[in-house]
């Protein structure tokens, strides 16, 4: 397996750890970028890290198919994704709009006035 699969998959244990400590009913959705390592892992039948089983709650020797399971089932049913600032707890509605406000930037040829 490549050190950056390897590396990707800490890296999303890690958030699916914070995601999971967040109440269900004020949890994001799963964010799009676990997809793709996901689906990258799901034939490995690497064992898994022991840390890393504790983490996913897999029992000890798992595989890391095992693990990309767990975040394709996170997928289940979803029909949104978040925004970046909604990861991993839903904003607040009533600051969403100060948040996912897009404000008008110059155009790239604004340097050049007539």
């Amino acid at each position: 397996m490549h050190p950056v699969a390897s590396l990707q998959f800490e890296r999303m244990i890690g958030e699916y750890a914070r995601w999971r400590a967040v109440p269900e009913q004020e949890r994001s959705p799963a964010p799009a970028w676990w997809w793709g390592p996901a689906i990258e892992l799901r034939n490995v039948a690497q064992p898994l890290p022991a840390e890393w089983c504790v983490q996913l709650g897999l029992p000890e020797h798992a595989t890391y198919a095992a693990g990309a399971e767990i975040f394709l089932t996170a997928f289940a049913g979803q029909t949104s994704l978040p925004w970046p600032y909604d990861f991993p707890r839903k904003t607040d509605v009533a600051n969403a709009k100060d948040i996912r406000e897009l404000n008008p930037q110059p155009s790239d040829d604004s340097a050049f006035q007539p």
